[in-house]
């Protein structure tokens, strides 16, 4: 049992406490102090021996009120750590100050095959030089690639005050994400979408007055045009933007972890389960907002569990027979087609209507043909602060081939050509041979064989990169017959399997 007493702050008052529960020998597995309150995890303690200790208790001088809760303020704070970083899909760990892994989340873990908590950074990495770099810069580096369990990566550290640092990993490509995620931390409500194109204001206009309404939002578009970032916008100019907003994306987690992380578990709901249980998001988002992603992903048995929950507000955690009621308002997005998905019977119509009271439908980057630019640019200078260079710019010969392009991940897509072209540009003018787009006016000479614009460029690249190597058997060689940068070669070599790459 955990309680929570309060009382007049004196010097001494609370050992007076916990001495009247140890006379009992009650084992106490946590102690928080927050004058004027104690808060005291208690596993042996019954309702009926707490009953029998209340009249000793209130006889000690400032004590005011006893009351029974269901976790301690520190460990909830704990539990909202551990939900982020669970929710996290990027690999991320904590360091001491001597480079050892004190914490890794569970995509980290996956990452590696197995639990690195105690390793060396070197030896989790096989790499000493970059614990050593690390170390002797204080945790401070630019955005660098190393390389885990054969997978190549970026890493990113953050260092924390005296205590070591917190390091991000990124797939490639995902550093779109990245950047996006840097831009919420600096804008606030619809200022983080960007644009003035005719749909764009139009998207603000209607979510500006979908904000304010305490209903359920659907979010429709395509993959990669922001769905996430105009639901962050809803909630920061809503009525609840002072509680929580967690997300959940219904794709990355299996149904069992996908329940359990957004209804919570009961203790001793399944073997390893935490003693005392776990809330999940919609708990710790209480008076805040609840962001389903990819609803579409999600199971029928979730589907009926969360219906039941749009009805009532109510639910239960997994193994537990306790209704709990929470306030959160549910956003959800989908780059699916939920009608048709109603009508192929895999996604109940009756949810389908409880989710879409409110809707939004975010426009593809193709038909935002006046904000590409505006973004491009944008982008460049985040990439830029972010691999810490100097900003540079797009030359005007890029400009045709950005807007021509029609960019089938949308938003996110050009957001990562662009990182990539500011890290492998060796000059302060990005050219059109710096962006993965290039070669595209090649590919679409063989309209009726193509499957889709990307995989036309990569074909005409490889092909390409496969002729050249005999001729120039190494990347600096090849790099200067291409007039491209030999980091941009050796990026592609690697990424094409081309012989001899080293």
């Amino acid at each position: 049992m955990r309680i929570h007493v309060t009382f007049i702050d004196r010097v001494g008052i609370t050992q007076e406490v916990l001495a009247i529960l140890g006379g009992r020998n009650l084992n106490l597995d946590a102690v928080e102090m927050v004058p004027p309150n104690v808060y005291i995890d208690a596993p042996t303690l019954s309702h009926d021996v707490l009953e029998e200790l209340k009249d000793r208790l209130f006889r000690v001088r400032g004590v005011e009120a006893i009351t029974v809760v269901d976790i301690l303020p520190g460990q909830r704070r704990h539990l909202q750590l551990d939900a982020l970083l669970a929710a996290m899909t990027d690999p991320v760990l904590a360091l001491d100050s001597a480079g050892h892994v004190l914490l890794a989340n569970p995509a980290l873990v996956a990452l590696c095959g197995r639990e690195p908590a105690g390793e060396s950074l070197g030896d989790l990495f096989s790499d000493a030089a970059l614990q050593t770099a690390l170390l002797e810069n204080g945790f401070r580096l630019p955005l660098r690639e190393v390389t885990l369990n054969g997978e190549a990566l970026l890493l990113d550290a953050t260092p924390i005050t005296d205590a070591g640092a917190l390091l991000t990993l990124y797939l490639p490509s995902r550093i779109g994400e990245r950047l996006s995620a840097l831009h919420h931390d600096h804008a606030e409500g619809f200022d983080a979408l960007l644009g003035d194109s005719t749909p764009i204001r139009t998207l603000k206009a209607r979510a500006q007055r979908v904000a304010a309404l305490d209903a359920p939002l659907l979010i429709q578009g395509e993959t990669g045009t922001g769905k996430e970032l105009v639901a962050r916008a809803c909630h920061a100019v809503s009525a609840r933007n002072g509680a929580p907003f967690l997300a959940l994306n219904c794709a990355a987690l299996p149904e069992n972890l996908a329940e359990s992380e957004l209804f919570g578990y009961a203790p001793g709901a399944f073997t390893g389960a935490q003693r005392g249980g776990k809330p999940g998001l919609m708990e710790l988002a209480n008076q805040g907002t609840v962001f389903l992603d990819e609803i579409g992903e999600m199971s029928p048995y979730l589907q009926a569990k969360l219906l039941r929950f749009l009805n009532d507000g109510s639910f239960r955690r997994v193994g537990g027979d306790k209704e709990v009621q929470v306030n959160v308002r549910i956003l959800s997005a989908t780059h699916r087609n939920l009608e048709k998905m109603v009508v192929e019977g895999t996604f109940r119509e009756d949810l389908f209507y409880r989710l879409n009271v409110l809707n939004l439908e975010v426009p593809p980057l193709r038909d935002r043909g006046q904000d590409i630019l505006l973004l491009a640019r944008y982008f460049m200078e985040q990439a830029c602060t972010q691999i810490q260079r100097p900003v540079c710019r797009l030359a005007p010969g890029t400009y045709p081939a950005l807007l021509g392009n029609r960019w089938p991940g949308n938003v996110r897509q050009l957001q990562n050509v662009i990182f990539r072209a500011a890290a492998i540009c060796e000059s302060a003018i990005v050219d059109i041979g710096d962006l993965d787009i290039a070669g595209t006016s090649v590919a679409r000479q063989n309209d009726g064989e193509i499957e889709s614009l990307e995989a036309a460029v990569e074909d005409f690249e490889k092909s390409l990169l496969e002729k050249l190597y005999g001729h120039y058997p190494s990347t600096r060689q090849l790099a200067t017959r291409l007039k491209t940068s030999h980091t941009a070669i050796a990026h592609r070599l690697r990424k094409y399997g081309i012989p001899g790459k080293g």
